[in-house]
């Protein structure tokens, strides 16, 4: 066969894959169009713009994790109730074993937690959305009891000055745990065995186990990963608000989900990407933001987030075909 007759190929055009950067694009677009409309009410005050960061930065952690989740094809609806019972523990331990013993407490909840899911899910055989959303109730209800619904304050400084309440000079310590947990995510999603598994068990789970990856152990690791990213959360809300309280993380899982897919993880597994969770999570804040300062109800930011969501899911499936 001449070279005339051989079939050209042609490398893919970047345009073709512009929703790759459909993230970064409208994260780029929505910070312009509120610079220039609310610029004059704050916006682009540098107070207002760590705010963003304080705000967001507790989600985007928890996304890194939910990126893992998803990449499986699995789901966690538990996070948000994981995080409101996590700070409640903590905050018992602190004020029982001081606080290490707070700190073992929180992450031990989380565990646990995670172990329950893991197990229902990958050992009972119940779907992750029915397993972690029944474990969303349960572990809404032990806060609820162990607390009394009363809020129990954290009094050491030195807990609440690393968990989320402190700076490092000008930098909020939040954003030194969104930037840790970004760069360990990116590389493990993207540098280790354990990253490639997760992608591969959730683009083709037979074929991931015919090519000898333990996908049961996979998704039980990533349930874990979950409940733990999300204890972290509700020591991060306890330290920051120096206080555990059930009411902490109360919908985060849909801000979270919101987030990662935004960012690029599909919903049907065997994609994602980790510094696009963050991306999502910061573009969720940033419009959040300009919400409250164009001076809308709350009502109508829940519209709004609820928007995002469908546009989230929208993106997905259109990039799964």
């Amino acid at each position: 066969m001449t070279d005339s007759a051989m079939p050209a190929h042609k490398a893919p055009s970047p345009i073709a894959n512009w929703r790759d950067y459909i993230i970064y694009i409208g994260f780029v677009a929505i910070f312009i169009i509120f610079a220039a409309t609310l610029g004059e009410r704050g916006f682009l005050d540098p107070n207002n713009l760590l705010n963003i960061i304080r705000q967001t930065a507790i989600i985007a952690v928890v996304s890194v994790a939910m990126t893992f989740v998803l990449g499986t094809a699995e789901i966690d609806l538990s996070v948000g109730a994981v995080a409101g019972l996590a700070s409640v523990a903590t905050a018992m331990g602190i004020d029982h074993f001081g606080i290490l013993g707070g700190i073992v407490c929180g992450l031990g909840t989380g565990a646990i937690v995670g172990a329950i899911n893991g197990w229902l899910t990958t050992g009972i055989g119940i779907p992750s959305f029915l397993t972690t959303l029944a474990m969303m109730g349960i572990a809404r209800g032990v806060a609820m009891w162990i607390s009394a619904t009363a809020a129990i304050p954290i009094l050491d400084k030195s807990y609440a000055s690393v968990f989320g309440g402190g700076n490092l000079g000008p930098v909020p310590s939040l954003l030194i745990w969104m930037v840790a947990f970004g760069i360990v995510g990116h590389v493990v999603l993207r540098r280790t065995t354990f990253g490639r598994r997760v992608l591969a068990t959730g683009g083709n789970e037979t074929s991931a186990r015919y090519s000898g990856v333990d996908t049961v152990s996979i998704k039980f690791r990533v349930l874990m990963l979950s409940s733990v990213a999300a204890a972290v959360a509700g020591m991060l809300y306890a330290g920051r608000l120096h206080s555990g309280r059930f009411q902490f993380g109360e919908g985060d899982e849909l801000s979270v989900i919101a987030a990662a897919v935004l960012g690029g993880t599909s919903l049907f597994g065997g994609a994602g990407t980790v510094v696009g969770s963050i991306m999502g999570a910061l573009m969720i804040g940033l419009i959040n933001n300009g919400l409250v300062l164009m001076g809308l109800e709350f009502s109508q930011q829940l519209i709004a987030r609820g928007a995002i969501i469908i546009i989230a899911v929208a993106i997905s499936q259109t990039k799964k075909r």
